[in-house]
């Protein structure tokens, strides 16, 4: 509300020229960190975090030192610790305080999740990105952009601000700009007109310089690349995608693919995490705050076997595409045995209204209110009625904030919420 305001008043071209000025002011306050640091950026509608911390977890197997930020943690060389600022991407002053500290702790690589909000505010400006891996497009912060059009522009511009960088030396050899990208994806073609030193596609179903094959979700997540074969405990496809990219990434940076396919993989807070205390039936908690991750995630927990899916559904968030609000709802309604929609972020939107709203769509999909669909806005007692009805072999899905810490209601109110421990405690007290 207070940007609009500004907007107003000031016009936008000078709120744009304040952002990036202060841009600038932070890189040269903190002594242009990202010029003596590697800088793998990731970008794309999904998969970012997760891929973030896939790359750090290549380069620590690898005895790398590096730090990252994401949506969901920060990390310097070996303290990490969870994102509380509910920002994919810091202001300009706290990200390149984060890279001077990483610069301090002698990492020798950075990790930066780059949102396309982030890029609308300057905040990739005084970053010296080497390398950007991009995921995939899909329609996202469509209202927050003004249309897909320009969703698609700020994602490209962080392409040309790397294309355009200035070259760094570190330890005497010279770093090469490389753009990876999903192959799989359409927006690659528009990406190949972007002059960089090095541009590298990686794919499941198109060919391409990296291709997964052999691929077997039965058993964790396994797939071969160029002969070489890596084996993890994740789930789903789309995870494929996210390991393959940061391995991709990681290879192209110098490394060997045997070397990197030994690495033994863990979670993301948050993303896909599963919360067990011992009960017979299992409770996973996963972002998936959009419809491409929500329908990505309904077709893994399809092959899993189950009695019932139980769904908290988050309600979207309040600011953000209503558009997409029922469509959530129809999905949830279509895919769980039983739907819980609840509070999300609100922000200063009224929260019943969106939970109505989500909750049309799941009307529409055939669920009976208070039968097969429950609307309750108080996120913990959701949780809790979810754990509370659950049964043996039942799956309780809680989607929609991940690892947050916060949830985020009118007037900047930020309230200390965390899925995982209220799942947790009403596990143990159930």
């Amino acid at each position: 509300m207070i940007k609009n305001f500004l907007k107003k008043i000031l016009g936008k071209k000078i709120i744009l020229t304040y952002h990036l000025l202060i841009a600038k002011l932070a890189a040269w306050y903190y002594g242009q960190p990202a010029n003596k640091l590697i800088v793998i950026g990731v970008t794309g509608t999904n998969g970012k975090t997760a891929t973030v911390n896939l790359v750090s977890q290549f380069l620590d197997y690898l005895n790398q030192s590096n730090g990252l930020a994401s949506t969901v943690n920060f990390k310097v060389d070996k303290k990490e610790w969870l994102n509380d600022k509910k920002m994919t991407m810091l202001g300009r002053f706290q990200t390149q305080k984060l890279l001077a500290n990483m610069l301090k702790a002698k990492c020798k690589y950075a990790v930066i999740e780059t949102s396309s909000q982030g890029i609308e505010h300057f905040r990739h400006i005084g970053i010296n990105y080497d390398l950007v891996i991009f995921t995939n497009l899909t329609p996202e912060h469509i209202e927050a952009h003004g249309g897909f059009e320009n969703y698609r522009m700020y994602k490209e511009k962080l392409f040309k601000h790397l294309a355009k960088s200035k070259k760094k030396k570190i330890n005497n050899q010279e770093i090469a700009k490389i753009i990876v990208s999903n192959n799989d994806d359409e927006e690659t073609k528009r990406l190949k007109n972007i002059k960089v030193d090095k541009f590298v596609t990686y794919s499941i179903d198109t060919n391409s310089d990296y291709q997964a094959q052999d691929i077997n979700l039965e058993e964790g997540v396994s797939f071969s690349v160029k002969g070489e074969e890596i084996k993890t405990n994740f789930i789903g496809r789309f995870n494929v995608y996210n390991i393959l990219s940061a391995m991709v990434a990681v290879r192209e940076l110098g490394f060997d693919l045997k070397d990197l396919v030994k690495t033994k993989l863990r979670g993301v807070p948050g993303r896909q995490e599963w919360i067990d205390e011992g009960q017979d039936f299992k409770v996973l908690i996963d972002y998936a705050p959009e419809p491409e991750g929500l329908g990505q995630l309904y077709k893994t927990l399809s092959k899993i076997n189950k009695n019932r899916l139980i769904h908290v559904l988050g309600s979207c968030g309040g600011g953000r595409d209503k558009a997409r609000q029922p469509i959530m709802g129809k999905m949830a309604g279509e895919n769980a045995d039983i739907v819980i929609i609840t509070n999300e972020d609100p922000y200063d939107d009224d929260p019943l209204e969106i939970i109505a709203n989500v909750a049309k769509g799941a009307i529409k999909a055939g669920k009976i209110e208070n039968k097969s669909l429950f609307k309750i806005e108080s996120r913990v007692e959701a949780i809790n009625k979810a754990i509370s009805i659950a049964k043996t072999d039942d799956i309780v899905l809680i989607t929609g904030k991940g690892a947050e810490q916060f949830i985020c209601g009118p007037n900047g109110q930020m309230i200390p919420h965390d899925d995982r421990q209220v799942a947790k405690k009403a596990l143990n007290t159930r």
